[in-house]
């Protein structure tokens, strides 16, 4: 049996990431020639160009993966991992990237062959804590003071914990990150690497 068969029969003969069941080809997610069938997806041609990097990003066409970053297959789990992270002025892409949850072997693999997003276009900027201790995204940090949320109405107190931050690619005194089921902006001074 072919790999473009046996990707085939995986997916149910559709797109992996969208779902869709035209023009269908074996993408490998690492972008060398498809040769194991566990590091290759079946995609559709919109898909592919977006993935390949030949046609901008389309943040709508990609609403599908609130179902795809699901899948058992890590390839898909990767594919999704990185093309969120490539979204993050998109609300929806920052909250499926908290809830979602990959196995070390394959977050490092996904880590390994990220693409250029938005938090690397500026290699200047450098997020640290109140401590000096450098920041990255997905790291979980915690406040050293009460802090009032403007807005929210409420004031999220020392000690709380902050899982998953993202950093905001502009400007290193600040990331994101939930308190209280609300996504805010902190600034890095109020901030210690856990």
């Amino acid at each position: 049996m072919s790999l473009e068969t046996e990707l085939r029969v995986r997916a149910g003969d559709v797109c992996e990431i969208c779902a869709n069941a035209d023009a269908l080809s074996s993408l490998d997610v690492d972008g060398g020639t498809p040769d194991q069938i566990e590091r290759t997806i079946l995609v559709c041609e919109t898909c592919a160009k977006q993935i390949r990097g030949e046609s901008p990003l389309d943040a709508k066409h990609l609403l599908c993966l609130n179902d795809s970053a699901w899948s058992q297959e890590p390839a898909v789990q990767v594919t999704a991992w990185r093309l969120l992270n490539q979204l993050p002025e998109e609300t929806w892409a920052r909250d499926l990237l908290d809830m979602l949850y990959l196995d070390d072997e394959t977050l490092a693999w996904a880590k390994a062959g990220a693409t250029k997003s938005a938090d690397d276009d500026d290699a200047a900027i450098v997020h640290k804590d109140t401590h000096g201790a450098v920041l990255n995204g997905g790291d979980t940090v915690t406040l050293i003071k009460d802090l009032k949320v403007k807005g929210a109405g409420f004031t999220a107190k020392r000690g709380t914990a902050v899982r998953n931050i993202s950093l905001v690619h502009d400007n290193a005194e600040q990331i994101e990150g939930r308190v209280n089921d609300q996504r805010i902006v902190i600034l890095t001074e109020f901030v210690k690497k856990s």
